[in-house]
């Protein structure tokens, strides 16, 4: 049964429509989706529209991060939209290397890799008519070249991909924000002046464009989104200051002068502790509740039980969080059920996959890789311990736990809880949510002595030293709709994969690793059947003569050639092809032993001088 589509993806798919029928010259279409809204299916829809029509050639699909970049994939392999939309277009997340597609219709790529290599991705997008989908275009600021109002100062994000927005066919912009932390317009956006002065606001009926509004209250109208419920934990915290006397107790909710301190010390000593436990009773007392309402039994691993994403204000105190909760388990459990994700974990990929698509871990500690973007609607409860106090840092967090789980239930036995610090600038922010759009730019005015700013996220030294704080009292309050875009059209989520797709990327690793595995099976052959020495590099060799066969190494191979090589490995032995080696002087016992064992039917030596390292393919 084909899952429908909703009026906000109906809308895009009538732009695209227009646009491939040759009604409109229009090239640029923004959608401003609220964060966990769901806007994943929309390059999808307009891929598979352009391509089929011949408008585009391609499409490029940039993220912000590269935990990001296998959930783009996952949105074209999905095979109920397959089935809905009847497309058969598939994307690779890229690395930095040649040939960016691999015989796919596109590719995904994330802000860093553009930048890293911008020259090779111009010269994509020239050769070939592009579908360039940004996502998340908050983090882009304007720049001095293309609006004379912006500071001229570097982002390099914005110059390396101003070309590429410049050279495409189309251009599909996403984002759950249209307001920057820093106040400052937005690369490529249209801007009008705003009604308030020194501001300006995204001009949403601009010419030339397309804008397709969901608010968080279209959202929730729709059922797209779960409805949230803050429990705000005050407290009371001690530090040394910079001269080292000692202040305090101060209530985390009290005056501004005193907040931002108290706040760096609640989030490092013992209020982070109650906070931390109160949250992981909330989810203990959640998932039982569930287990017992859809029949799942104690002990049993299942999807839509509900999970615990904690937000840490940095590694060091992500790692002591995970200690806590690893405390507060079965030790038989604790690895499996409680991880960490930040960057400098080597697994941090796999183990946010895990956390998105398997039952276990059912806890997850991050600091940032996991706040934008991280589709993982078995998240129910947040842990926000983290210092940011900007509007679109926090309203990506709480994203995290407003998607709709389809294997939790029905919808109105859902919700979102969010524990926070009770702190002055998280409930400034909530009041600007509810009242606000989020649409503007505006030129910084210096503060007032005694007010804070919200905290854009960027680290600063602190020279107080905390020393204690302990939770006293919890408000609850449940986050009022907000207001509708000017433009708005409901969308729903898209539905989840209980299970890992066979994405293109996915199957290239598991490919190459297959070609390696074959390879060293015939080495390993040939060796016992003395064909060729023990130990004298015959993988390198095997390696060499197979890339001289194939044209071209495993590591730039397409999907399709990939597969090619498996089948020519299953039928063939690279013994009848080491002559292709022959006159390269790092093989030059091959040519010999292949003389010596086929030539003149001598037993090869079982030592031989050891060649020279060679490129696998």
């Amino acid at each position: 049964m084909h899952r429908p589509l909703r009026s906000h993806q109906q809308l895009v798919a009538g732009i695209v429509a227009a646009i491939a029928a040759g009604q409109t010259d229009l090239a640029d279409i923004l959608a401003a989706v609220t964060p966990g809204g769901g806007k994943s299916l929309l390059p999808v829809i307009a891929a598979a529209r352009l391509i089929e029509a011949g408008v585009v050639d391609r499409i490029c699909w940039i993220v912000p991060r590269d935990s990001l970049r296998l959930q783009a994939e996952e949105a074209f392999a999905d095979p109920a939209w397959q089935s809905a939309l009847g497309h058969a277009v598939s994307v690779r997340a890229a690395e930095n290397a040649p040939d960016l597609c691999r015989g796919l219709q596109g590719y995904v790529t994330t802000y860093q890799g553009i930048a890293a290599q911008p020259d090779l991705h111009l010269a994509e997008h020239r050769r070939h008519r592009y579908l360039l989908v940004v996502d998340e275009v908050h983090h882009l600021p304007s720049l001095a070249e293309v609006d004379p109002l912006a500071p001229d100062d570097e982002a390099s994000w914005s110059r390396a991909i101003l070309p590429l927005l410049e050279a495409a066919r189309v251009r599909l912009l996403l984002s759950g924000t249209l307001e920057r932390a820093d106040g400052r317009a937005i690369l490529w956006l249209p801007y009008r002046r705003g009604k308030r002065a020194k501001t300006r606001e995204v001009a949403l009926e601009a010419s030339g464009w397309a804008v397709v509004g969901y608010s968080r209250a279209q959202a929730l109208a729709e059922k797209a989104v779960l409805p949230v419920d803050f429990g705000a934990l005050d407290g009371e915290a001690e530090w040394l200051d910079e001269e080292r006397r000692r202040l305090g107790p101060h209530r985390i909710s009290g005056s501004p002068e005193v907040a931002r301190a108290a706040l760096f010390t609640a989030l490092r000593t013992g209020f982070a502790r109650d906070l931390l436990r109160r949250a992981f009773d909330a989810t203990r007392d959640l998932r039982a509740t569930r287990r017992a309402r859809l029949g799942i039994g104690p002990g049993e691993a299942a999807m839509g039980l509900g999970k615990l994403l904690v937000v840490a204000p940095d590694q060091e105190n992500a790692r002591q969080y995970l200690g806590w909760l690893r405390g507060w388990v079965p030790r038989t459990q604790a690895e499996h059920a409680v991880r960490i994700a930040t960057s400098d974990e080597r697994d941090a990929h796999a183990t946010l996959a895990a956390f998105r698509l398997r039952p276990e871990p059912s806890i997850l500690v991050t600091c940032a890789m996991a706040y934008e973007g991280l589709d993982a609607p078995s998240v129910a409860v947040c842990a926000a311990l983290t210092h940011i106090r900007s509007r679109a840092w926090l309203e990506q967090m709480i994203a995290r736990a407003t998607r709709v789980d389809p294997a939790a239930g029905p919808y109105q036995t859902q919700s979102a809880l969010v524990l926070h610090p009770d702190d002055l600038l998280f409930r400034r922010f909530r009041e600007r949510i509810e009242r606000e759009q989020g649409t503007l730019a505006r030129d910084r005015k210096p503060r007032r002595q005694g007010e804070l700013p919200i905290d854009d996220g960027r680290e600063r030294a602190d020279p107080i030293v905390p020393l204690a704080s302990n939770a006293t009292a919890l408000r609850w309050e449940r986050l009022a709709p907000g207001p509708d875009f000017a433009a708005a059209r409901p969308e729903q989520r898209l539905a989840q994969q209980s299970d890992l797709l066979d994405l293109p990327s996915r199957r290239e690793r598991a490919l190459r690793l297959q070609v390696g595995q074959l390879v060293a099976a015939q080495v390993v052959e040939d060796e016992g059947m003395l064909r060729i020495p023990r130990g004298a590099g015959g993988h390198h060799a095997y390696s060499a003569a197979l890339k001289r066969v194939m044209g071209k190494g495993r590591a730039v191979m397409s999907l399709a050639e990939l597969e090619a090589t498996v089948a020519w490995l299953e039928r063939n032995r690279l013994t009848d092809h080491l002559h292709l080696l022959e006159g390269d002087a790092k093989y030059a016992w091959t040519a010999r032993q292949r003389r010596l064992d086929l030539g003149m039917g001598k037993r090869p030596r079982e030592r031989a001088s050891k060649p020279s390292s060679a490129s696998a393919p």
